[in-house]
């Protein structure tokens, strides 16, 4: 859609299009915070624990894509983007609730690429939705504001197991070994992802198609052929500032990935002097994974709301850079803390770094890309997450043992080099400069 035009919201609706968002990432969160140690209470290997969290890039790269350019092309009375968050949401609430049940590993990887699947199928066509609704000079506005909701959405996911310990004490386990505080948490994970996003989308609804563009829609069908052709063209005309994107967020992802992979492993060595996942230390640490999760996530919170005013000033390009160099330096000193206390002090910067990994780079992909194309765009962008978490993946069990000696405090060492990597490729990016834009009258 063009942004011509366009009604502008104010401040309240952007945040009521966002509180889906906050649905969604509690369910991320929940993923983050608790897949690597439920794997560990169901028995799995640290050097190919990896493969087990194969869900989440594999579902991305294929799924986001196509439903990217389905919603592009998706014409129905709720939306051209609604449906695919309806579908996706409902799928989500299903294999969260299933998740703490699981009584195998084979059966929590299982749920874990349906959760997935749900997710994705939710995701892009949210981010596109946003961008569809808002106006070019509000667009920064939406998407820091969603970081903003992933920060405040994982906080609290993090740190849900640990408040329902008030409740439940944490060593209460079901029969398969799983905390009984991490099943509570779950079930309040279903409940969310579907009821959130139906209040955005009922207070928020999308825009109606313009003539033309529903002329342009009945003109191009929804098939399986022109799917797959839209993404091929889109693929090759891919737009200069979204290609020099890419190593950038070959670099930040990885470097993401490993640390939600392997920080409950780290500090349980490091604080806790114990390997052994069947201990009472681990557990301990798999809590204070999750309280530290939780504080950079509200941290990236506030970092969000804190951008916005920077941003606009100084541009997303030069702001992400700082925020990733954060990130990385943080990641660097976790293996030599010892010290509870300052693992949360070297959170402020994990935070930042996530505040700008979850708004900035849409604020300078926004900028470069065909309103028309969205959808598909968004889903394409999306490879640029999922492939370098594919590559983790399939590397990190051919370097864990061999290369990083088989310690998860080297591993979060490999990703604080790479988020530093990442800030540098950042500045090299043709997108996301300090543009003036002129004050324009706010509506509701």
């Amino acid at each position: 859609m063009a942004g011509i035009g366009k009604p502008r919201l104010s401040l309240l609706r952007i945040i009521e299009m966002n509180i889906g968002f906050f649905g969604l990432q509690f369910s991320f969160g929940l993923q983050q915070a608790n897949m690597g140690p439920i794997y560990g209470f169901l028995g799995a290997d640290e050097a190919t624990m990896p493969l087990l969290w194969l869900a989440g890039p594999m579902t991305g790269l294929i799924v986001q894509p196509i439903i990217g350019a389905m919603s592009d092309r998706t014409s129905t009375r709720f939306g051209r983007r609604t449906p695919y968050f309806l579908i996706g949401a409902i799928i989500c609430s299903i294999s969260l609730f299933l998740m703490p049940y699981s009584s195998a590993l084979w059966m929590a990887a299982s749920l874990l690429w349906i959760l997935d699947a749900g997710n994705n199928i939710t995701m892009e066509p949210y981010r596109a939705y946003v961008a569809d609704r808002l106006a070019p000079d509000q667009r920064s506005v939406g998407f820091l504001t969603q970081s903003a909701f992933t920060g405040l959405a994982q906080t609290l996911s993090y740190l849900a197991p640990t408040l329902l310990t008030g409740m439940v004490a944490s060593n209460v386990l079901d029969a398969n070994g799983i905390p009984v505080v991490v099943r509570i948490a779950f079930i309040i994970g279903a409940v969310l992802s579907i009821s959130t996003i139906v209040w955005s989308v009922w207070r928020v609804p999308e825009l109606p198609l313009t003539e033309a563009e529903q002329a342009d829609l009945a003109a191009k069908p929804l098939t399986v052929r022109s799917t797959f052709a839209d993404i091929g063209t889109a693929v090759r005309e891919m737009p200069k500032p979204m290609r020099q994107l890419a190593l950038a967020m070959l670099c930040q992802w990885y470097a993401m990935f490993v640390y939600w992979q392997y920080i409950a492993f780290a500090i349980s060595r490091s604080l806790y002097g114990t390997s052994d996942t069947a201990s009472a230390g681990f557990r301990e640490a798999a809590l204070t994974a999750q309280q530290i999760g939780a504080f950079y996530n509200f941290i990236a919170f506030l970092s969000a709301l804190a951008l916005i005013p920077i941003v606009r000033r100084l541009g997303a390009r030069s702001v992400h850079a700082a925020c990733l160099a954060a990130s990385g330096a943080a990641m660097l000193l976790i293996p030599g803390m010892d010290d509870k206390i300052g693992l949360f002090v070297l959170m402020l910067g994990i935070g930042i770094g996530w505040a700008g990994m979850m708004g900035n780079t849409y604020v300078m992909l926004a900028d470069s890309i065909p309103p028309e194309r969205n959808g598909i765009y968004m889903g394409i962008f999306n490879m640029f997450i999922v492939i370098p978490m594919l590559i983790e993946t399939l590397t990190m069990p051919l370097i864990y043992e061999p290369l990083l000696g088989g310690d998860p405090r080297h591993a979060l060492m490999l990703g604080g080099a790479l988020m530093l990597l990442g800030a540098i490729a950042t500045l090299f990016v043709d997108a996301g400069h300090r543009v003036p834009r002129k004050p324009m009258p706010v509506t509701s």
